[in-house]
């Protein structure tokens, strides 16, 4: 198994760069390489797919860097109150930053430059090879987990990873380790700090636009977040706790399966109760210490029965119009995402090791506040 500095010296080969800028995302790196090696039990398309994955977060680093040093204004460029999407996952999040993604007037994190956001965009001339020419995203697992569209919106994970501080690796594998950095010991400050710094590259040479930004890792992680983005606002999807761990651990299971010949689900089950009640209970004690009035909220049952309704709430607490063009177009992407919809059974408790009447009691106190019997704000 290739070390951090092999897998540091295989990305500076190939870009023939060699500044990775601020070194605080070697703690990360080091820490999810060790787990990798010691705990994931990879086979054969697990060791190509995730270290070939790590080689290509070292690169964009080091592109990224490279934009800074021979264009330092893009450093002027300014975030100015962005919108994160956050919650527990599997509570309508993607489908609501698809919508949000139809307004022409915002920003937002495109499929296609999530993970390779060099070159700027703005630099580029005419089709860009980012983006496939069948135009399909690439399925990880056996199938797709939340709506996908190569030209439409993605989380904020990959911008994370180039700090190597991201949920993201624990669903491509079981790294216990890891997973317990991530929620006890990390510090996200720099992991913030870099993802406002690619956010201006890809604004760079744009007109500006707000942001609209999303992924439910942030809720574990808010305190970084806010101080890097102080001005940043909230929409918070909100789902009874019960219907999402099986869900989200599902979804694990699935991705992990293809890098992995010895998935433990009961492990994936606990990892998701632990890592969301934990987020759940740091969203809340940020919420009620001043940073209430950030925050909007949507619940998924209003969201299934009225999204375009929700959107324009969501807009007026935002003192921004819904244009007629933005309204048609949430609406034909909401009638076009109903059609491709594919029914998934639902998977065993037993399997994960979940046992519902144990997982309420640690979410009580959110469903009581911001579920019960309402439908949003």
């Amino acid at each position: 198994m290739p070390s951090p500095d092999e897998l540091m010296t295989a990305a500076v080969e190939r870009t023939g760069l060699a500044d990775f800028g601020d070194d605080s995302f070697r703690e990360g790196l080091e820490i999810l390489v060790r787990a990798l090696d010691e705990e994931a039990r990879l086979n054969a398309r697990g060791e190509a797919f995730i270290y070939d994955r790590l080689r290509l977060h070292l690169c964009q680093r080091l592109q990224v860097e490279d934009w800074y040093r021979r264009h330092p204004e893009i450093d002027d460029e300014t975030i100015e109150a962005p919108l994160f999407g956050l919650g527990l996952p599997r509570t309508g999040s993607t489908a609501l930053s698809f919508l949000l993604s139809r307004d022409p007037g915002v920003r937002y994190l495109r499929s296609w430059e999530s993970t390779r956001p060099c070159p700027p965009p703005s630099t580029v001339q005419g089709d860009d090879p980012r983006i496939p020419p069948e135009e399909r995203p690439v399925v990880v697992g056996t199938r797709h987990h939340v709506p996908n569209d190569i030209q439409g919106p993605m989380e904020c994970l990959d911008l994370m990873a180039l700090d190597f501080t991201s949920q993201m690796f624990q669903a491509f594998a079981q790294i216990p380790s890891y997973s317990d950095w991530l929620l006890d010991r990390a510090d996200f400050t720099s992991t913030y700090r870099y993802e406002r710094r690619v956010l201006k590259l890809l604004q760079w040479g744009e007109p500006a636009r707000p942001w609209r930004l999303k992924s439910p890792a942030h809720v574990i992680s808010l305190g970084y977040l806010d101080r890097v983005f102080p001005d940043a606002r909230f929409v918070m999807t909100h789902r009874d706790p019960t219907d999402v761990m099986l869900s989200v651990a599902d979804v694990y299971a699935d991705i992990a399966g293809g890098f992995s010949d010895h998935v433990d689900r009961r492990y994936l089950g606990e990892l998701n109760v632990k890592q969301w009640s934990t987020g759940m209970h740091r969203t809340m004690e940020f919420r009620t210490n001043g940073a209430e009035d950030r925050f909007y909220d949507i619940d998924f049952r209003a969201m299934q029965d009225d999204p375009i309704g929700e959107v324009r709430r969501l807009y007026a607490w935002l003192g921004e119009p819904v244009t007629g063009e933005f309204e048609d177009a949430m609406r034909r992407w909401w009638a076009d995402n109903a059609q491709k919809r594919e029914p998934h059974p639902k998977a065993n408790p037993q399997v994960f090791g979940l046992d519902l009447d144990t997982i309420r009691p640690l979410f009580a106190t959110y469903v009581d506040t911001y579920i019960g019997d309402s439908h949003g704000n």
